[in-house]
């Protein structure tokens, strides 16, 4: 068996083990106002409930290890002490996967991944609309757990509100966790789906992704494409160029030889099936075709 001294290993090493050994755990999608009240939104694995009585729930944004520097989110409680705290569920994990990307201090992630802000009743920051339970919380405390890259600082939220779509509980009112379908997060690139397991999101491009807010409206308010759809198709550093439109609509002349003429509804489709294979450049094209 191979042993480790946590202290002999980078921060990076220590923090690959502990994600990949105590895993899957639950995703905290934190929902913010700064001190102007612009909105935050962005996804923490390290994160629980810890009481009932009252109800508390523990999510902590650490230290970056790469320069020690600290999140939007944790500026954010610190200043309002507010949250609101989402749970994921696949329906929307592309998206929430999307928002953990290191986008400017200005930019709203709920408008990057296509998710609807809904306002609160008991705190400020709002909550994501698509997610099937939402809790309102008032910060009672943070615990900074160190000063160097990698730690982590626990907040302590209050549950003072919170909602559950009627979707999801059953006739005794409580929660249908089949058809909840959560998401939890373990190591790299790995996520473990309640109804299925395991399964892989590559992780937001460096560069960022172009965001749901870029869209063309006709692939933005699609009837067909689901927030998954969106959330892949706005990871991408770019839209394909004309040329290379003009290019796939050649070479797959004798497959799809209509494809220019048409509807949106049938470009739409044909997408999901190529996204569905995680080829997100092709269902691109075949969207702009």
């Amino acid at each position: 068996m191979a042993s480790f001294d946590p202290k002999s290993l980078s921060t990076s090493k220590l923090h690959g083990y502990l994600l990949s050994a105590i895993a899957p755990r639950p995703i905290a999608f934190a929902s913010t106002l700064d001190k102007d009240g612009n909105p935050n939104l962005s996804p923490f694995s390290f994160f629980n409930v810890f009481s009932a009585n009252p109800p508390i729930l523990i999510f902590s944004p650490a230290r970056r290890g790469r320069d020690n520097s600290t999140k939007h989110t944790l500026h954010n409680v610190e200043a309002t002490m507010e949250v609101v705290i989402n749970v994921v569920n696949f329906d929307l994990v592309h998206q929430m996967s999307l928002t953990s990307a290191e986008f400017a201090e200005d930019v709203n992630e709920f408008e990057k991944a296509g998710l609807t802000m809904l306002k609160s009743d008991a705190v400020k920051p709002f909550r994501v609309a698509e997610s099937p339970v939402q809790f309102e919380c008032k910060v009672n405390e943070i615990v900074r757990l160190g000063t160097e890259g990698g730690a982590g600082n626990l907040v302590i939220c209050e549950v003072v509100k919170f909602h559950i779509d009627d979707e999801f509980l059953n006739e005794d009112e409580t929660i249908n966790q089949k058809k909840l379908d959560l998401v939890a997060r373990a190591g790299g690139d790995v996520y473990s789906r309640a109804n299925k397991g395991f399964f892989e999101i590559p992780k937001p491009t460096l560069k960022l992704g172009i965001g749901v807010d870029s869209f063309p409206d006709y692939v933005k308010n699609s009837m067909i494409l689901t927030g998954n759809d969106l959330g892949m198709l706005a990871n991408v550093e770019a839209l394909p160029t004309q040329e290379d439109v003009a290019i796939f609509v050649k070479d797959s002349g004798s497959r799809y030889p209509k494809i220019k003429e048409a509807s949106h509804r049938e470009k739409h489709t044909l997408a999901r099936k190529y996204l569905s294979f995680g080829d997100v450049q092709s269902a691109w094209k075949i969207l702009l075709s």
